[in-house]
């Protein structure tokens, strides 16, 4: 009982000054302002952290009313102040988090209880276009760092009372707010319950981004596969809302998490739906050729080239024995080199300014390429090889995906070294049996082919026209699964 007395607030602003001063030691940017009110003859103390807080807001919603304008002149009366929420405060401990997430804090002489007022305003960005997800006809809005933008952003797409939030708190040191968004009559509620139970059971200081928090609520912590597809996008968080997914908005992150995802998922883009279904179904099989491109021609060009060169045409073999004359390196070690190279190449581009980036990019390789074929230490085709892979991986829509390719790639370029065809074989068998035992939010990753749901391959590998795909996937198991009606006639489907 001892702890819940100390923790009550005092009535006097001296020794409210004094507690604060204690326990926000060393913290210059707390900011204390005592003023007299006006509107009922009591003294008043605000309290709020300088950055973190709106100052305008302060001066003229809550300073120029309490001060200026006359009220009942009754001690102890109703406050009139222009802000929009207003919370009573009973515990130092509220009044800290209040205080740290931007609010002001008021005390008011002789008052058992405070009064938070939402005066937020942390520095914020523009509403700018996707970095990661350009779009050629969808929208060029992105998300931002402010939770309660992003979900404004997803309302504008879906102002329906059906879409349902649920607020969760998470980390000890610093308090992060995670929402939980779907529709309540589609979405089923396995899968919400299952994903608030696993947040709810983070224990952490801080969680900064949607990184971190995918990692902690992930089914298999071990796979190298995204099981959660992020993305900045409001308009592709709405679609898969309304496909009977759960988006995850983290305050202060710039993107948000879906779930739960299968693996075609990671092939799909919003453009996909803003451009005709055979040009989108053209698009996708090139995606997919380009995941086997950038995932297994290096290991096959070593499987071959090591071990099973009789498959090679004649006049192609003379070409290659003359291109590997020069090269004193084996074909393993040979793509090791130059994938490492790439690998490099790429993250000094990501990691450097956009102009100097490029030019590194662009420059590095040709310089590089030119310069390790004339020097005799690489053939031209393994610089072919790994050219192709590089393209291939670019082509791919989702940035984890590409990067769970690349581990797959090096991988696969050992067994391909060690035993040809035959580990190619057990690579690819190994990979299709992971995907097929991997689960997100506990349902199952390679849906809909394993297990195999045949209406819902109107939107996998390939896209047909989208007033044929009148119901949502039967593999996110929703609640409602019509969600749209015939909308052409028999003459026209004709």
């Amino acid at each position: 009982m001892a702890e819940k007395v100390n923790d009550c607030i005092a009535t006097d602003l001296n020794s409210v000054i004094s507690h604060l001063r204690e326990h926000f030691n060393d913290t210059p940017d707390l900011i204390f302002r005592e003023f007299g009110i006006k509107q009922t003859g009591e003294q008043g103390l605000l309290v709020f952290m300088d950055g973190l807080s709106d100052k305008n807001a302060i001066n003229h919603d809550i300073l120029r009313p309490l001060q200026f304008e006359e009220g009942s002149g009754q001690a102890g009366g109703k406050l009139i102040m222009n802000v929009g929420h207003i919370m009573t405060v009973e515990t130092w401990m509220r009044v800290e988090q209040n205080l740290l997430n931007g609010f002001s804090t008021l005390f008011v002489d002789g008052r058992t209880e405070a009064y938070s007022l939402d005066t937020r305003g942390w520095p914020q960005r523009a509403i700018e276009d996707p970095q990661m997800e350009s779009s050629l006809k969808g929208a060029h809005q992105g998300f931002v760092e402010t939770g309660g933008q992003n979900i404004a952003l997803i309302r504008r797409y879906i102002p329906n009372r059906e879409l349902k939030i649920r607020k969760l708190t998470v980390g000890k040191r610093g308090r992060t707010e995670v929402s939980i968004l779907y529709l309540e009559d589609v979405t089923n509620k396995q899968f919400i319950n299952s994903l608030e139970e696993r947040i709810r059971a983070i224990t952490v200081d801080v969680i900064i981004n949607t990184g971190e928090l995918a990692e902690f609520v992930e089914d298999d912590p071990y796979s190298i596969f995204p099981q959660f597809m992020t993305t900045e996008r409001p308009d592709a968080a709405a679609s898969q809302i309304l496909q009977g997914r759960c988006v995850v908005v983290l305050d202060r992150s710039p993107s948000v998490i879906v779930a739960p995802v299968s693996f075609m998922s990671f092939f799909q883009s919003v453009d996909d739906y803003s451009t005709r279904w055979s040009i989108s179904t053209f698009i996708r099989l090139l995606r997919m050729f380009a995941f086997f491109v950038a995932a297994f021609l290096p290991a096959f060009y070593i499987a071959v080239v090591s071990y099973h060169f009789e498959i090679i045409p004649l006049k192609l073999l003379f070409t290659l024995g003359e291109s590997r004359g020069r090269v004193p390196f084996p074909p393993f070690l040979e793509a090791i080199i130059m994938e490492l190279t790439l690998e490099m190449l790429r993250e000094a581009g990501v990691r450097l300014p956009a102009p100097v980036g490029q030019t590194v990019g662009i420059v590095g390789g040709i310089v590089i390429g030119q310069a390790v074929v004339q020097a005799g230490l690489i053939s031209n085709t393994m610089v072919i090889i790994v050219s192709f892979t590089a393209i291939a991986s670019f082509i791919l829509p989702n940035y984890d995906m590409v990067a769970a390719v690349r581990l797959v790639r090096f991988m696969l370029m050992v067994l391909a070294a060690m035993f040809g065809f035959v580990g190619l074989t057990v690579g690819l068998m190994a990979m299709v049996g992971h995907l097929i035992t991997l689960k997100s939010l506990g349902m199952p990753y390679s849906t809909p082919l394993a297990p195999l749901h045949i209406k819902d391959w109107k939107d996998t590998i390939i896209r047909m026209p989208l007033w044929k795909m009148n119901k949502r996937p039967e593999g996110s198991a929703p609640l409602q699964s019509v969600r749209q009606g015939n909308t052409r006639t028999k003459e026209e489907q004709e």
